[in-house]
């Protein structure tokens, strides 16, 4: 089994027109959870402080990720996509060669706007392809009952003879929502040269001899699985699978490329009004 390469807490950051949310990791792990770039987990119960939202932004050289817990998001962009996810709801957008596009929260009945956006690096001959938008209905995603004691909703990926709806990604990373029942001992494949990680949201479990609980990553060093010992009110945890692209990268804010120079090129493409391709 694998065992833990390091251990983040998420950090608040404010980020769009004023949104406070947490960074899981970004900019500053580079290239540690490669072919993942960045998580940011957006839970939040105070209006005020996500309301202003994302107004209209550049994207090139990535995809985006973006999966609701509670409330929803209002989703608009230059290729003349539109959209709402709501609870349970993923929106997958690959941004390519270039996209301009708005995410506008919501609140529910309770005031609260719950979910999680992962960014995944394109490798370099992908980066210029078409962009895309897919939303995909919570009642599309497939829930697999683990005997050890677990319930995985397959957002991306396959686990135990079932597959996510979505299965034409470029990285091809596995995307699970897994609830761990209250103390039980969880193994879960994580194929040998894949970059793996999980995030807890709430509960807690022990990882080796680590406590682990909410608002905390744990990136594992290389092997062929993970394991877990879930805690007296279980755990619910993300867990990410990519194969590294082992690329160099040139990030500029809502860019990703490969060398200064496409960034350079992406920003004056901006100015001169021909970003869209």
């Amino acid at each position: 089994m694998r065992k833990i390469k390091l251990i983040k807490t998420a950090v608040p950051t404010l980020e769009g027109a004023g949104v406070h949310l947490l960074r899981v990791f970004g900019y500053h792990d580079i290239p540690l959870f490669d072919p993942f770039l960045m998580m940011d987990d957006f839970r939040n119960d105070e209006p005020k402080d996500y309301l202003p939202g994302f107004p209209w932004h550049p994207h090139r050289g990535i995809e985006t990720i973006t999966y609701m817990l509670e409330g929803s998001a209002e989703h608009g962009d230059s290729i003349g996509n539109s959209g709402v996810i709501s609870k349970g709801d993923v929106q997958w957008m690959t941004a390519g060669s270039g996209i301009i596009h708005q995410e506008m929260p919501k609140p529910d009945a309770q005031g609260r706007m719950y979910g999680f956006q992962l960014w995944a690096n394109l490798p370099a001959q992908s980066k210029m392809i078409a962009p895309r938008y897919r939303d995909i209905k919570a009642r599309q995603i497939p829930m697999v009952m683990d005997p050890q004691g677990a319930e995985v909703k397959l957002i991306c990926g396959a686990y135990l003879g079932q597959k996510a709806p979505v299965d034409d990604i470029i990285i091809q990373p596995h995307y699970w929502d897994v609830y761990g029942y209250s103390e039980r001992e969880l193994h879960f494949p994580a194929a040998a040269g894949y970059t793996c990680f999980i995030y807890c949201y709430a509960g807690d479990a022990m990882v080796s001899d680590t406590k682990i609980g909410n608002h905390q990553a744990v990136l594992f060093e290389d092997g062929e699985g993970i394991t877990l010992r879930t805690g007296s009110q279980g755990i619910r945890f993300l867990y990410l699978l990519g194969k590294p692209l082992g690329e160099p990268i040139a990030w500029g804010g809502p860019i990703v490329m490969n060398t200064r120079e496409e960034l350079r090129e992406a920003f004056a493409d901006l100015d001169r009004g021909s970003f869209i391709k």
